[in-house]
């Protein structure tokens, strides 16, 4: 069944808050039990515990992580969450403003099943450094 797009404007605003949260188990609770992301092809984070530990190394590298929510697009039960991150980098200081987006596949029960996460890996080194 088809994601409406009442429900994926809701989901996207739902996730947005739970990043702002500063809460890494607010951000896993949008995966399924079993679910996963993979970001830039790294290594997956599996189940919430994984999103979770995933979410708190953002939290730790940028506490003062602030996301939008940059647009939605829909095909069935896969959803485009398009993002832009601001904050603070801990090690150096420096502001940070990155974009990228996340790949979804929901369930039935709209939680995230599985994510393919993408940044450009060396924009965020630049600023970082």
């Amino acid at each position: 069944m088809a994601v409406s797009e009442a429900a994926a404007g809701q989901l996207a605003a739902d996730y947005t808050a739970a990043w702002n949260s500063g809460r890494p188990e607010a951000v896993a609770g949008f995966f399924a039990e079993t679910g996963a992301i993979v970001i830039n092809r790294g290594t997956p984070w599996e189940g919430r515990a994984g999103v979770a530990a995933m979410a708190a190394g953002f939290f730790a590298d940028v506490p003062d992580l602030t996301l939008v929510c940059d647009g939605v697009k829909l095909a069935g039960t896969h959803m485009l969450y398009l993002w832009t991150f601001t904050g603070t980098h801990s090690g150096t200081g420096r502001p940070l403003r990155i974009v990228g987006w996340e790949e979804w596949e929901l369930g039935s029960d709209l939680k995230v099943t599985a994510s393919r996460g993408w940044f450009d890996p060396e924009e965020w080194a630049r600023q970082t450094s």
